[in-house]
């Protein structure tokens, strides 16, 4: 780091700053899991209510689509408050809504056109922190900047999000882009994380008929879930995706286009970000049921045989709501030989660099940016210069074990707005230092006053070594400055 900075630009903000005690909740991985399992119809009922978002403000109507579970919005329940049939709703995914309707473990809501997507805004009733699942079925306008980092973050944050795409040159409303082009916006430029967030990127491409299979593991929950086994799909002028697992290892492909495996001509596919869930399927044929509002031509690939489609997208939604059993990304079951313990050394950089690689001056006691407990912590960034900080550290956690990450952060910045200018990546490396996942980024559009815990799951690296390792990322211009302190790697 140049020496200067201690002078010019961290002396600076650290003359104005002041710091709270705030103490936010923890959101670990497990935050959804914590619900009782999802009903379907040979299912025990749920103890706790899950809450599910339909989105209809990005064009969902056009043309002859009509993804919607009830003209009745945000509360299809004003329609028919005891629905028995698909038809007691208006709206092609009207089966979807009601068979979750049925269970009594599900409330749902629309957000409905006009409106905005929000995350954090207790004055909006459809706000993204009210519910546990964000469905959004082949959106045909672009999310705003604002929407694409509401959505990351309510992920990032433990929510569950399900996006259903279509094929290419699929544009509805005519406005020059589809939903693939919708949803690879929102993967690349959402200002939380650019870097292929959840390792999956939609394919540019028209499949005009396919009957897609599912995948041997009968140990996912979704394939084998509260609402039935699936063995297969329907596509009908669809699209596909492909995985990067070197961006993020929780991506899985679970249904194939004939003769596809691996990371290529995945159909529907599930993935982990911050402590939250992802799905995407590459047609909205499958969860078209062939009822809608007048006027629209529609197909009922619902109850298409040649597909399971009904049991994909009901276990999709349970196990996205924080039901339905867990994937790769939860921490395997423990064998009972596991001592519970802190595995990093020195967590609070009290000892200074001891056990730490970092940059020149990046842990310090200087009091321009104080410390979330004792003297010392890790400061990355802060120049107003560009500049790159990074901190990390090897452990080695036990197979067999649980694993959890943790540690407090504090940004500031002199950045105005929600462009991402200032970055930090939190990842995990194995003893090679190949990036086996990105567990969040970070900007400058996240300063806040005081200190933040960030929690996050590393169950899916027991057995092996691997660093945890934070880069902070500075422009040429305002200062960002990243602070990070008290750390801890828990297994039990």
């Amino acid at each position: 780091m140049p020496v200067p900075r201690k002078v010019h630009a961290r002396a600076l903000i650290g003359a104005t700053a002041v710091f709270g005690t705030l103490a936010l909740g923890a959101a670990g991985l497990a935050a959804g899991t914590a619900h009782a399992s999802a009903g379907g119809a040979a299912a025990p009922a749920a103890a706790t209510t899950h809450r599910v978002l339909f989105d209809n403000t990005k064009a969902e109507t056009a043309g002859n689509a009509d993804w919607i579970i009830s003209t009745s919005q945000p509360d299809p329940l004003a329609e028919d408050p005891s629905p028995s049939a698909e038809t007691d709703w208006t709206g092609a995914l009207s089966s979807w809504g009601v068979a979750l309707q049925k269970t009594g473990n599900y409330t749902l809501d629309t957000l409905p056109s006009g409106r905005t997507i929000t995350y954090g805004n207790s004055a909006n009733a459809q706000d993204l922190s009210k519910f546990d699942t964000f469905v959004v079925d082949e959106p045909n306008v672009r999310l705003s900047a604002a929407e694409k980092s509401a959505v990351m973050k309510f992920v990032q944050n433990g929510g569950g999000l399900f996006l259903i795409s279509d094929h290419n040159n699929s544009d509805r409303n005519n406005d020059g882009c589809d939903s693939p082009c919708v949803i690879n916006d929102l993967l690349t430029s959402n200002g939380v994380d650019n870097t292929d967030p959840f390792g999956f990127s939609v394919d540019l491409l028209d499949v005009g008929t396919d009957n897609p299979r599912a995948v041997s593991d009968s140990s996912d929950p979704v394939l084998h879930g509260p609402f039935g086994t699936v063995t297969g799909s329907i596509l009908r002028d669809g699209t596909t995706f492909t995985l990067k697992p070197a961006d993020n290892p929780a991506v899985k492909g679970l249904l194939y286009r004939t003769g596809y495996s691996g990371n290529t001509g995945a159909f529907f596919v599930t993935s982990a970000f911050g402590s939250g869930r992802v799905a995407i399927w590459g047609d909205s044929s499958p969860a078209d049921d062939g009822t809608g509002q007048s006027g629209n031509t529609l197909y009922d690939g619902w109850h298409d045989t040649a597909g399971t489609d009904a049991a994909l997208a009901l276990n999709a939604t349970a196990w996205l709501s924080g039901t339905g059993g867990s994937t790769t990304t939860t921490p395997p079951p423990t064998t009972g030989s596991c001592t519970a313990a802190q595995l990093l050394k020195n967590p609070g950089f009290e000892s200074g660099s001891t056990s730490w690689t970092a940059g020149s001056g990046v842990i310090t006691n200087s009091a321009s940016e104080p410390a979330h407990s004792g003297s010392y912590k890790a400061w990355l960034d802060g120049y107003g210069t560009a500049t790159t900080d990074t901190l990390s550290q090897s452990v080695a956690i036990p197979a067999g074990c649980a694993a959890t990450l943790s540690f407090w952060l504090h940004i500031d910045t002199a950045e105005t707005g929600t462009t991402a200018y200032d970055t930090l990546k939190v990842q995990v490396l194995n003893a090679s230092g190949a990036v086996l996942g990105t567990l969040a980024t970070y900007s400058n559009a996240d300063a806040a006053s005081g200190y933040t815990q960030r929690t996050f799951d590393l169950g899916g690296y027991a057995g092996q070594t691997m660093t945890v390792r934070f880069t902070g990322v500075e422009g040429s211009k305002l200062q960002t400055s990243f602070v990070v302190d008290d750390t801890a790697i828990a297994v039990s």
